[in-house]
């Protein structure tokens, strides 16, 4: 019995929580990976009661839940706030868009997140940061000394109390790394993880689609931080395709013809999955296999469906023997 698969619904807000629900088990998924946004797992109104109920529609459907996902709420926390935050943010965290105003909103939010998990009966929220240092990531005009140790520093006075407020809570908080976020690259979530001296609540959501088409070894991601993987997302990406728009987008639409790169169904792009079963099997990975589908040239439901499909097949439990030690046991 391989890992279970889940779906990640925050591509799906605009279905009901019962709706998506119903449809990731008719894709033939285990579970969903619940994002706090549309109906899905609304943070604000999730006391004991209402976390029981949304528990009881999943138990009723045979569906399981092992994570719930605040991308959007976390984005603000560390972010330079501008106009754009308006249109992901709940208008209760987002308020009169004051910068600092919408930050505490947004990290006092991420707490209470971390008691709606527990009462869900969860132990990992995933998530964004954010970052205030995300602009200065080409360092032209030059980065001033102490600039990006400074962003760091932010990071870590922001989130660190968050932190300590989820490991009262016994819930982790698990970053996607991804750009705009305080970690990109192996290198970033390294000195995040030092800012917050290696905090046991903060590690982090494995998705290897924001890796590929940088360069990074999305492999050795997982071999150099196994302590700290504390979720998965199976998300595909292909690259080498237009030759128009670089890997910073050209300030082009996704899904269009000059982009170097673009999000795929998985198993349709560049990323080599079983390197990535292999290596959550020698780390000892028990966790999810969630996907996040994102393919804007092909139908969801026939995408999410073939995902699910493809992320059972592909996944294997790791070997109990030590290879030829069967030999010796045959020879005593």
């Amino acid at each position: 019995m391989g890992r279970p698969v889940t779906l990640f619904t925050g591509q799906w807000a605009d279905l009901s929580f019962d709706t998506v629900v119903q449809k990731a088990k008719s894709f033939g998924y285990d579970g969903v990976e619940l994002g706090c946004w549309g109906d899905h797992f609304e943070v604000d109104k999730a006391d004991q009661a209402y976390c029981d109920a949304k528990r009881a529609k999943l138990d009723a459907a045979g569906m399981k839940c092992f994570a719930i996902s605040t991308h959007l709420v976390g984005q603000a926390v560390c972010d330079n706030i501008d106009p754009r935050h308006a249109q992901i943010l709940p208008a209760y965290i987002y308020g009169d868009g004051d910068p600092e105003g919408v930050r505490q909103r947004a990290a006092a939010e991420i707490k209470k997140t971390a008691k709606a998990a527990k009462q869900f009966g969860i132990s990992i929220v995933n998530g964004f940061t954010g970052s205030s240092i995300w602009h200065l990531c080409y360092s032209f005009p030059p980065n001033l000394p102490g600039q990006i140790e400074a962003g760091y520093k932010d990071f870590a006075n922001r989130w660190g109390p968050i932190f300590d407020e989820y490991k009262n809570q016994g819930v982790k908080f698990a970053l996607e790394v991804h750009p705009t976020e305080i970690a990109f690259d192996i290198a970033s979530a390294e000195k995040a993880l030092q800012a917050v001296d290696y905090h046991p609540a903060f590690g982090f959501n494995y998705d290897p689609s924001h890796f590929g088409y940088q360069g990074v070894n999305y492999e050795k991601f997982i071999r150099k931080f196994s302590d700290r993987i504390f979720h998965v997302h199976m998300k595909d990406v292909a690259w080498n395709l237009g030759d128009e728009a670089g890997v910073f987008g050209g300030h082009t639409d996704f899904h269009t013809s000059p982009r170097y790169w673009d999000f795929k169904s998985v198993g349709r792009g560049d990323i080599k999955f079983e390197r990535i079963i292999r290596a959550l099997n020698d780390i000892g990975y028990n966790g999810p296999l969630s996907v996040e589908w994102e393919d804007g040239a092909m139908d969801r439901e026939f995408g999410a469906t073939e995902s699910c499909a493809y992320v059972k097949k592909l996944d294997f439990p790791p070997s109990k023997i030590v290879f030829d030690a069967q030999f010796a046991e045959n020879s005593k």
